[in-house]
């Protein structure tokens, strides 16, 4: 009965953040985040009384194009979005930067796979443009922050025979393209880790996919690698429980500050 009424909570508080912008600081004080992949971006985790607080000092670009107070679910690609790891990463990235707000802009899109990360793709499963989608949400947000750091946890749908020989090419690709679409050639970037879940083995297209999110450090400059190692998955076998998306969260603040302190 908690967990349902915790849900309708997480709809209420969406809903009448959503109504109104939140006030928003200076351009030099709100620094934003783009936040894109797929579903282990996106978060399929559970949502509890903690994933629906609101900090005042982290928002997020609602499905609408509105600054709203972050709660999860923050992205709205699929009904079965829930807690990821943005809320987390929001909160410690603002907790190290008094004066400062954070502006999270949800983009990811359950199951895409990188190449429909560019111009023009249609993604059927979602009914979507994943690249072009973002776009219109980057080019709203900009304006009104200065981004900070890029996002990134996607490789499932490319852990395939002939797709994961080609993914650290693309994946340097995208990252040039992304830096060149917010005019900032230097933004950390930030590559998360498939999940490592016991019982699981990896296929080897899944060991090839790890391999470049593993040496994007080494091949491309200002980025970042996240292990996922000793996390949880929610039962499914892909997606990460609740706990471990926050854990995730906590990951790649750590990253992001070891980058630019």
């Amino acid at each position: 009965m908690i967990r349902p009424l915790i849900c309708l909570l997480a709809l209420f508080v969406t809903v009448f953040a959503a109504a109104e912008d939140a006030p928003l600081p200076s351009k030099d004080k709100f620094h934003l985040f783009l936040l894109v992949g797929q579903s282990n971006m996106a978060g399929r985790g559970v949502v509890e009384a903690q994933d629906v607080a609101v900090n005042p000092r982290v928002l997020m670009l609602s499905k609408e194009g509105k600054w709203v107070p972050a709660v999860d679910p923050m992205h709205f690609d699929k009904p079965s979005a829930g807690v990821g790891l943005g809320k987390t990463f929001g909160q410690i990235i603002a907790e190290a930067n008094p004066g400062v707000t954070i502006g999270l802009i949800p983009c990811a899109v359950g199951g895409s796979p990188i190449d429909t990360w560019k111009p023009g793709v249609f993604y059927p499963a979602t009914k979507s443009h994943p690249w072009d989608d973002m776009v219109k949400r980057v080019e709203l947000a900009l304006p009104a922050g200065t981004l900070k750091g890029i996002l990134w946890h996607q490789g499932e749908s490319d852990s395939l025979p002939g797709l994961a020989e080609t993914y650290a090419a693309k994946l340097s690709d995208l990252v040039k393209r992304l830096r060149e679409l917010v005019k900032a050639p230097e933004v950390p970037f930030i590559a998360g880790q498939i999940g490592m879940f016991d019982g699981v083995p990896w296929k080897p297209e899944t060991i090839l996919v790890d391999k470049a999110h593993r040496e994007l450090p080494k091949d491309v400059p200002h980025t970042a690698f996240v292990t996922a190692e000793g996390l949880n998955h929610k039962g499914d076998k892909v997606h990460f429980d609740s706990a471990a998306y926050r854990e995730l969260g906590k990951r790649y603040a750590a990253a992001f500050l070891k980058m630019t302190k």
